[in-house]
């Protein structure tokens, strides 16, 4: 009780830091990159142990740590990690890594009896929450799109607006424009948890924008059309009146030639 009350306690304060124990019927999940505390046996006076990754079909030809005394004895398994111990029959990993991951038996022998016990342990190995990043974009079918980001491995994501939570655990969500308030993004796995918290305004703005600018620009068209046909007209009636002037001065000319004539 003292044991797991001390595990509970350090679990508390850092909760990356994961302890298992060989006999719970629940998969392992351990923090990339963190501390791993497998507890292997309770009694410490009885048991001699060996710990073997199931690699192959034929358990004898997998790798193997022996443990005698609550502590490694020999070991091909970890032995050319440093980080890895055992101290008071608990495997300690202070820096797990994916290849961690795995299928472990756990052989116990008690001498003074001559029996022996196996138990299975499923490891499996996720990176943590990082930072959860929120984002919002206003479309003009007057639809708010909120979509949430994040590191990590087998991520579960939940909603809440103003508190309440929203039916939905995907990574984004669809909110009427006129929605206002705070909204939270919560992301966890197994092995960790984060959340984002932020203010939530009204789309109307973003849907008048739209509105806005095509009106604009369908104003620029209009006026631009107008300058192109004010020019066409200018051309036309500046070429007109330039051929009403020739034709004047060509009738003088006649007038004048036949005056002379005349005289």
């Amino acid at each position: 009780m003292l044991v797991f009350g001390l595990m509970l306690l350090l679990q508390t304060a850092d909760c990356l830091d994961r302890f298992c124990r060989v006999n719970q019927s629940d998969p392992c999940y351990a923090a990339l990159g963190h501390k791993l505390n497998v507890l292997m046996v309770l009694d410490t006076r009885e048991y001699e142990l060996k710990i073997q990754k199931r690699i192959s079909n034929n358990k004898t030809t997998d790798p193997v740590c022996r443990v005698k005394n609550g502590r490694m004895k020999e070991c091909d398994l970890y032995r050319t990690r440093l980080e890895v111990t055992v101290i008071n029959w608990t495997l300690i990993i202070n820096h797990v890594i994916r290849a961690d991951s795995g299928n472990y038996t756990v052989t116990l022998v008690q001498y003074l009896y001559g029996s022996v016990k196996s138990r299975d342990l499923q490891v499996n190995v996720e990176a943590p929450i990082g930072s959860v990043e929120v984002s919002i974009i206003c479309s003009s079918s007057g639809v708010m799109r909120v979509s949430c980001s994040s590191d990590g491995d087998q991520l579960l994501y939940s909603w809440t607006l103003n508190g309440h939570p929203l039916m939905d655990g995907n990574s984004s969500i669809d909110l009427n424009e006129g929605t206002d308030g705070n909204i939270t993004c919560s992301v966890k796995n197994h092995v960790s948890h984060g959340q984002t918290t932020i203010k939530v305004k009204p789309c109307y703005v973003c849907s008048v924008s739209v509105v806005f600018v095509l009106v604009w620009c369908f104003q620029l068209m209009l006026l631009f059309g107008l300058l192109g046909g004010f020019h066409i007209y200018m051309r036309h009636t500046s070429g007109k009146k330039q051929e009403d002037q020739k034709l004047t001065m060509r009738r003088f000319r006649e007038r004048h030639e036949h005056t002379a004539e005349d005289s």
